[in-house]
């Protein structure tokens, strides 16, 4: 089990924001793991909140398990399992160094593309997209939440030009990403990375999990998190440079 308390202090708010975003705040934890890459090998920090967000699924999958899209999962879904395997080839193939650019790369992208579309409207044309065009952006989710937990970015892109309703887009984001979690266990299993202080690591953070989940799925239906989105879109960019930049030196 980690000891180190530099390592908590950045793993305290990233769990909290991985349990707001399963909670219903979507894409919120998406800069969980760019945090973790500070205090440790970023394959290793994404391992440890596996089974943290396999817990968190539990919580989001029965409070939005009404309002699902099953179809829209169902077009996604064959893409997301040839991008997860692509994750684990990229993974396993190079160095942790490259592994945290990568990391840094998703962060920038993702809050760059928030930032975007929260000044733009979303543009309808996806909406007409032939159905199979899902399993691209499968593709390109399943990837980057191998690589890094955040396959929001292309999950938005695909299934937000639908206009689904607020209950409706964060159903069918719990059950898609539940499964994807599910289909990721294999690969990181191969890596070598559910070693007992990774679980035992995964374990003492569960409880905050949880109850941060919790306190999400509660939030989400009474607060207006529209400020505190920004800034956490712009603090990814800000730790996507910094992440890039340890990579280089």
């Amino acid at each position: 089990m980690i000891t180190d308390w530099h390592f908590y202090a950045l793993a305290i708010p990233a769990v909290i924001l991985l349990g707001l975003s399963k909670g219903g705040f979507v894409g919120m934890g998406a800069l969980s793991l760019p945090l973790l890459a500070f205090a440790i090998d970023p394959v290793r920090a994404a391992a440890i909140t596996l089974p943290i967000l396999i817990a968190q699924d539990l919580v989001s999958v029965w409070a939005f398990r009404r309002t699902v899209d099953w179809r829209l999962i169902g077009w996604m879904m064959p893409g997301s399992v040839l991008g997860i395997w692509l994750g684990y080839a990229f993974a396993a193939s190079v160095s942790p160094v490259a592994v945290m650019a990568l990391v840094g790369a998703i962060s920038i992208l993702f809050g760059v593309y928030r930032l975007w579309a929260e000044s733009h409207a979303v543009p309808r044309e996806a909406a007409r997209w032939p159905e199979w065009v899902g399993s691209v952006f499968g593709l390109l989710s399943g990837f980057t939440s191998q690589v890094a937990h955040a396959g929001q970015p292309p999950f938005q892109l695909w299934v937000l030009p639908r206009n689904l309703s607020r209950d409706m887009l964060v159903g069918t984001a719990a059950i898609y990403f539940a499964v994807t979690n599910w289909m990721k266990v294999p690969a990181y299993a191969a890596l070598g990375q559910f070693t007992r202080a990774n679980l035992l690591t995964s374990a003492a953070l569960l409880p905050l999990a949880l109850a941060s989940t919790l306190a999400g799925v509660w939030l989400v239906r009474r607060v207006s998190p529209d400020r505190f989105y920004t800034a956490i879109y712009l603090l990814m960019i800000l730790v996507g440079a910094a992440l890039i930049w340890e990579a280089l030196i």
